[in-house]
């Protein structure tokens, strides 16, 4: 898959598009890019390589599943040290108008952005395997969108790239303000929508939840289905599959994905898959492949 949404490197360092853009790379060589700087936001996510990124003149080595974001008008590069481990990376443009745009819906979108203004210089954050998974699906989803010509494809998009810059301010918040002292929600509903996000890899039967969150399970039972409109274990089914889904968008093996989000057996995780998507597990990430070569 990311051999079809991939874009071959270029050392163009301006945007085509007034707003926003988002490219997929994976080389083994590149050509070499000096210092420069941009009009516009970078957000930069690394997944693997042997690189050094320099940055205002500071030189680092990232690790995999680290995000930086480089504010207008600050100088930096990155030098392939050498192509035994493909450098492979996502950088996600967008212009500052764009941003004002979104923030005129909620302020919410400009949380990272405004830390690296403040701080006058770039913001760095390492996120966790699952919430980076998460982060590549969203990125997979929203390129093989772009280069779609599917019905509805620009209100897709605005609703794609809007829930991608949303998520991963929401994961940094709640890493960074919400401390881990933090009290219990006021609700029991709260409570257990919180430890399902995380703990989805974990047993997340009724029991389970009943001893830790010290309450019966018939009552937990009865709220969560009176408020969510759905069973427990139906939602907990639902937001299982979707991280998968994320997962396997972003690359990762079908069969370890199952189990890393909490099914045992993958042939109920396949069975749960088609009935949620249509598709098996393969055709669906084969239908995203044919669909980003049919544009191509």
């Amino acid at each position: 898959m990311k051999k079809t949404l991939k874009t071959e490197f270029s050392n163009r360092q301006y945007m085509l598009s007034r707003d926003f853009e988002i490219y997929y790379y994976s080389d083994r060589q590149i050509p070499i890019v000096r210092a420069h700087t941009h009009d516009y936001y970078e957000f930069y996510f690394f997944i693997s390589g042997n690189i050094v990124m320099n940055i205002a003149g500071e030189s680092f080595v990232p690790s995999p599943g680290s995000m930086m974001i480089i504010p207008p008008s600050k100088p930096h590069y990155a030098t392939l040290i050498d192509g035994s481990i493909p450098y492979r990376r996502f950088v996600f443009w967008v212009a500052k108008d764009f941003l004002k745009s979104l923030s005129d819906i909620s302020t919410d979108y400009l949380y990272l952005t405004s830390i690296s203004d403040r701080s006058g210089n770039y913001f760095m954050h390492k996120f966790s395997d699952i919430e980076f998974n998460t982060i590549q699906g969203k990125a997979f989803s929203l390129i093989d969108e772009i280069h779609s010509d599917r019905f509805g494809k620009d209100a897709k998009i605005l609703v794609s790239v809007s829930d991608f810059m949303l998520s991963i301010n929401r994961m940094v918040y709640e890493a960074k303000e919400i401390a881990p002292a933090t009290p219990e929600p006021d609700t029991l509903y709260q409570s257990i929508i919180q430890y399902i996000e995380t703990h989805i890899d974990e047993d997340l039967s009724l029991d389970k939840l009943a001893d830790k969150l010290h309450v019966s399970k018939f009552h937990i039972s009865h709220l969560f289905k009176d408020t969510n409109g759905l069973p427990l274990h139906k939602y907990v089914t639902k937001k299982r599959l979707a991280m998968c889904k994320d997962a396997i968008l972003g690359g990762q093996d079908i069969s370890a994905v199952a189990e890393t989000y909490g099914f045992s057996d993958y042939s109920v995780f396949y069975r749960a898959f088609i009935k949620e998507y249509g598709l098996s597990p393969k055709k669906y990430r084969d239908e995203i492949i044919r669909n980003s070569q049919v544009k191509d």
